[in-house]
């Protein structure tokens, strides 16, 4: 499964900046993966792992501004089309090699 996070976030103001770049680092030290500007994703085992991510990411989140979260199997992130340029990424964003221990 995957949890992809879209947000919105006011810059406005040294407070507004401040806390952006605080959610933005706590998606980042989460384990999340920028896919795109104020798009992130992450890859979690189950759904219960999901819930735990999601819960955390609601109570670091800013105050003002728009966060949303979506979760989607791995199946339906699959199927994501590109339409128009190409993914530069030096991450592997896959399950290829992931272990469960």
């Amino acid at each position: 499964m995957r949890i992809l996070v879209f947000f919105d976030l006011p810059v406005e103001t040294s407070k507004d900046r401040a806390e952006y770049r605080a959610f933005r680092n706590f998606l980042i030290k989460s384990g999340f993966v920028m896919m795109q500007e104020s798009v992130y994703s992450k890859i979690v085992l189950n759904n219960t792992v999901g819930e735990a991510v999601k819960e955390n990411v609601r109570k670091h989140c800013a105050k003002s501004g728009l966060v949303q979260m979506l979760t989607v199997t791995e199946k339906q992130f699959e199927r994501m089309e590109l339409i128009v340029g190409d993914i530069k990424s030096n991450v592997i964003d896959n399950d290829n090699r992931l272990v469960v221990l």
